[in-house]
């Protein structure tokens, strides 16, 4: 038997290569209650959320998922495959968009491109990586688009225990 053992983790900013995509899976299926607890909790009160008749005379037909729980969980899709434990901060969004909407009962699966990268000039050990997070629903339409620029550890010289 062999005494390797491996600590799951996200990517330090040397393994993360321009250009790759990243598909997180699993995907996540939204259940009503998934947004009514995201929506009330955040003091949402938006008919096209909570209301299914309101909602049912929209162009929509029927309650919209909060597009800031899609694009929250769309970011959390890849919190283990990419940052977690190599992250130092979250520097912002300078893009979210919302092509299509999502519904209850939709899966949103995620997926990540490396669209830029380069070691920080003020923070030694550290380097900026910006994200261009991508959510689909279960036929593929895209719907949900967030650009994030975030605050990466380098590999340290020891892994950390």
């Amino acid at each position: 038997m062999s005494d390797n053992r491996i600590r799951q983790r996200g990517l330090w900013f040397e393994e993360m290569e321009l250009g790759t995509v990243y598909e997180h899976r699993p995907g996540r299926t939204i259940t009503e209650a998934d947004n009514t607890l995201f929506t009330t909790q955040t003091m949402n009160t938006q008919a096209l959320h909570l209301d299914a008749a309101f909602a049912a005379t929209t162009s929509f037909g029927e309650r919209l998922v909060n597009s800031m729980f899609t694009v929250s969980t769309l970011v959390g899709l890849s919190v283990a495959q990419l940052t977690q434990g190599t992250i130092v901060a979250n520097l912002g969004f300078s893009e979210v968009t919302f092509p299509k909407p999502l519904f209850h009962g939709d899966t949103l699966y995620a997926e990540t491109l490396i669209s830029d990268k380069r070691e920080s000039k003020s923070r030694p050990g550290e380097g900026i990586v910006t994200f261009t997070h991508t959510g689909r629903n279960q036929h593929g339409d895209v719907v949900a688009i967030a650009v994030r620029k975030t605050l990466i550890h380098l590999r340290p010289t020891e892994e950390p225990s």
